[in-house]
C-alpha cells in the first residue's frame, strides 16, 4: 500500500522545506511510549522522564498512539520555513472543534474513554490539549530544541543544494527508500492508500529526528506534507564540538579549529554557537577571522547567512 501524489509542474516549483518544533514535540510522545523503538534518544529520555511526573499526558497519548494514525490537528503543516513553537501552538488552539472531533475519533488503539471525553466537547478538548502541549514543551523539550534545530538545519541545507543542483529527481532519490519519484508521481510506502493531487499549493518537506526512521504524511484538507528521517540523527546527543587536532589548533587556535571542522557541513552562526557552547557574537568573530584567511565563506539563504569551508579550508581541515 502507498500514498500516490500527482505533482504538476506548479507543485514541483513550490516544493519547500520547513522545520516544525510542534511536529518534533508530538513525535517525541511516541518515543516516551515506546523507548525501545528509538533507543537513539535514550539520553533525552533519561534527562526528561523525572520532569514529567507532574504532567497529565493521558489525552496527548490518546491522540498520539505508539503507531498508526495520530490526530492531524495537533501537527498542522508549517506555514513558514521556520515557525516558532508559540505560533504553531496558536494554530492548534484555533482548530475547528468539529474537525478535531472527527480526527480524534479516527484514532485507534488508545483509551476509548479519553477519546469519548474529548469528542463530547471538542472545543474544551482542543483547549486542554493545547495546554498540555505547552506544559510538555516547557518541561521536556524547549531546552533541547536548539540542539534538534541545528541538526534539522544542516539537513535542510544539504537537501536544498540537492534540489538546486539535481532537481526533484535527485532530491527524492536520496530522501528515503520509502519514497519513489517517477517524474510525475510521488509514491510513499505507507500502510494505507491514498491517490490525489496537491491542489497546486506545492509540497512541504519536513525533516524529523523524533519520527526517525519512518516517513510520515499529511494530506488534504491540509497542505500536503512529507516528513522524512533526518540524516545524522546518531550525532544528535553527542556532547560538545568536534575535537580539534593538535597541529591545527596550534596553527589557528583551538576554537577556530573546532569551528573549521564543524563547517564540514554548512551552518549558520546560531547553529555553530549552539554546538560550540559559545555566544553568537563570539562565533561571528571567529568566522570573520576564518573568512579573512580564506578558509570559510558565507552565503545568504533566505534571511540567514550560511557558512561553509572554502577549498583551502577543506585542505587544511583534512590535513
Amino acid at each position: 500500500m502507498s500514498i500516490t501524489w500527482v505533482l504538476r509542474p506548479e507543485d514541483v516549483a513550490r516544493i519547500r522545506f520547513a522545520f516544525s518544533p510542534m511536529w518534533e514535540l508530538v513525535a517525541s510522545l511516541r518515543t516516551l511510549q515506546q523507548p525501545a523503538r528509538q533507543s537513539i534518544h535514550l539520553p533525552w529520555l533519561k534527562a526528561v522522564r523525572p520532569r514529567l511526573d507532574a504532567l497529565d499526558l493521558a489525552e496527548l497519548f490518546a491522540l498520539v498512539p505508539p503507531s498508526g494514525y495520530l490526530a492531524d490537528f495537533i501537527t498542522p503543516p508549517p506555514d513558514t520555513p521556520m515557525p516558532e513553537f508559540a505560533a504553531e501552538l496558536d494554530r492548534v488552539r484555533r482548530t475547528d472543534p468539529e474537525r478535531a472531533r472527527t480526527e480524534a475519533t479516527s484514532v485507534e488503539g488508545t483509551d476509548p474513554a479519553v477519546i469519548a471525553r474529548f469528542a463530547a466537547d471538542p472545543g474544551a478538548g482542543v483547549a486542554r490539549v493545547a495546554d498540555a502541549l505547552e506544559a510538555y514543551w516547557e518541561a521536556g523539550f524547549a531546552e533541547f530544541w536548539p540542539q534538534v534545530y541545528a541538526l534539522l538545519e544542516r539537513d535542510v541545507l544539504r537537501r536544498s543544494r540537492q534540489l538546486a543542483q539535481g532537481g526533484a529527481r535527485e532530491l527524492f532519490a536520496g530522501l528515503d527508500p520509502a519514497v519513489t519519484w517517477t517524474g510525475e508521481r510521488l509514491l510513499v510506502d505507507r500502510p494505507w492508500c491514498h491517490t490525489g493531487g496537491l491542489h497546486g499549493d506545492g509540497l512541504v518537506l519536513v525533516p524529523s529526528a523524533f519520527y526517525w526512521p519512518a516517513v510520515g504524511v499529511i494530506t488534504a484538507p491540509y497542505q500536503s506534507m512529507l516528513v522524512y528521517p533526518v540524516q545524522g540523527v546518531g550525532t544528535l546527543w553527542e556532547q560538545g564540538p568536534l575535537p580539534a587536532p593538535g597541529a591545527l589548533a596550534a596553527l589557528i587556535g583551538r576554537t577556530r579549529a573546532q569551528i573549521l571542522l564543524a563547517l564540514g557541513e554548512p551552518a549558520t552562526t546560531s547553529a555553530l554557537a549552539t554546538r560550540m557552547a559559545l555566544t553568537p557574537g563570539a562565533v561571528s568573530q571567529h568566522l570573520g577571522v576564518l573568512r579573512g584567511g580564506g578558509l570559510a565563506v558565507g552565503m545568504r539563504v533566505g534571511k540567514q547567512v550560511v557558512y561553509r569551508r572554502t577549498p583551502t579550508g577543506d585542505v587544511l581541515a583534512q590535513a
